[in-house]
């Protein structure tokens, strides 16, 4: 693989670098105090008018079609300046492209030009359930056929913008008495449908002014065309897009952390103590290189899954081994941004404890930590088998 930008890829790139430093990083800090919907609205309505909201789609429905390894560089840019921005663009790309790869030309036709143009300022992807997370295949929730509709009953949570979605992808049992994981289906439902009801926002320890909500289905009405694909074949849906977005969420871990050890590096290299500045010093400078050169090899491993996706072919354990390995060497980086801070990391005047707030989640959604390394061990041990 060639890991050289081709030149679309660098103009993708250079207009996500340029954007975030522009609008997003400005107001990152006020968005992290005020949740700042309008800001963020506003924001990903520009994302969307860049193109941004639909990567990985085909222009005839209104996206970019500029593919995967474009969308992991956008989004470690994007991550960069705001990582409330950067989940929901991931999010909204997931939920752009799994209507793309299992719904009909109608549902495609019908729903994707308006998620990567903005008319949705976003979709949401409800899987998780209160007793299904890292096991989605448990969930409960239930949807029942009657004449031409499907009736729709449970609750969905930690929901990414929930509360602004125009459509969300809904995974719900439809054969009860088929084994674990074999009776799910995928559903499409709009955002104003009578019996769907989102909850408050929760109140988080970072990435604050992304919504993340539970989502309720109350005797929740669609019509059977709402149906994604085959009934009872919902759940192999669910995990292939999962894979696709462990290289969004990668992405974005990437960007945090470069955000964080950039800011670092340009504060111990004018910073002095004992005379000398503090880059002078072989303890940080140690911090450095090994920082540095775990981003960069998270990168690497983003981009070869983002190339096996491209090129069709299987592609969750590089998924899974990017996503863990870059998440968790995102917190190493962030913490270690903040200690060569000093006291001044621990304190809002820096954005360094927001570097590391947001960071924190991207070792659990998407599948934790823990689970990448089921899924990883799992593979390689069919593999040798």
């Amino acid at each position: 693989m060639n890991f050289t930008p081709t030149e679309e890829q660098q103009m993708i790139q250079d207009t996500a670098r340029q954007f975030a430093e522009a609008e997003l990083a400005p107001v990152a800090a006020e968005l992290d105090v005020t949740g700042g919907r309008e800001i963020l609205l506003a924001n990903l309505k520009k994302l969307a008018e860049l193109g941004f909201m639909g990567l990985n789609v085909k222009a005839e429905y209104g996206g970019t079609e500029a593919g995967v390894i474009a969308f992991s560089l956008a989004m470690t840019e994007i991550a960069r300046g705001c990582a409330s921005t950067a989940v929901t663009m991931s999010v909204t790309n997931m939920v752009a492209e799994v209507i793309q790869a299992v719904g009909n030309e109608e549902q495609q036709q019908r729903y994707i030009p308006k998620i990567c143009s903005g008319e949705y300022p976003a979709g949401g992807f409800c899987l998780t359930e209160t007793t299904a997370g890292s096991d989605p295949a448990g969930m409960k929730t239930r949807a029942v056929r009657d004449g031409d509709e499907y009736v729709l009953n449970g609750s969905k949570m930690f929901i990414t913008s929930a509360e602004y979605a125009g459509v969300f992808v809904v995974w719900a049992v439809t054969n009860p008495d088929a084994p674990k994981g074999k009776g799910i289906s995928c559903f499409l439902v709009e955002r104003q449908t009578p019996g769907l009801i989102v909850a408050p926002a929760e109140h988080k320890m970072g990435q604050k002014a992304s919504a993340t909500n539970e989502v309720r289905f109350e005797n929740c009405r669609v019509p059977a065309s709402a149906l994604m694909g085959k009934e009872n074949d919902g759940f192999r849906i669910a995990v292939g897009e999962l894979a696709g977005g462990r290289i969004g969420v990668g992405s974005m871990a990437l960007g945090i952390g470069l955000a964080a050890m950039d800011y670092a590096t340009k504060y111990i290299s004018e910073r002095e103590q004992f005379g000398q500045p503090l880059a002078n010093m072989q303890g940080l400078q140690w911090m450095l290189a090994e920082r540095y050169t775990e981003l960069e090899a998270a990168r690497l491993l983003l981009l070869s899954a983002a190339h096996e996706k491209e090129q069709g072919v299987y592609f969750g354990t590089k998924a899974s081994m990017a996503k863990l390995f870059a998440s968790e060497k995102a917190n190493q980086a962030c913490y270690t941004a903040l200690q060569m801070a000093g006291g001044y990391g621990y304190t809002q005047e820096f954005p360094l404890e927001r570097y590391a707030r947001d960071v924190r989640i991207t070792s659990i959604y998407e599948g934790t930590s823990e689970i990448q390394k089921v899924i990883i061990a799992r593979d390689i041990l069919k593999t040798v088998g």
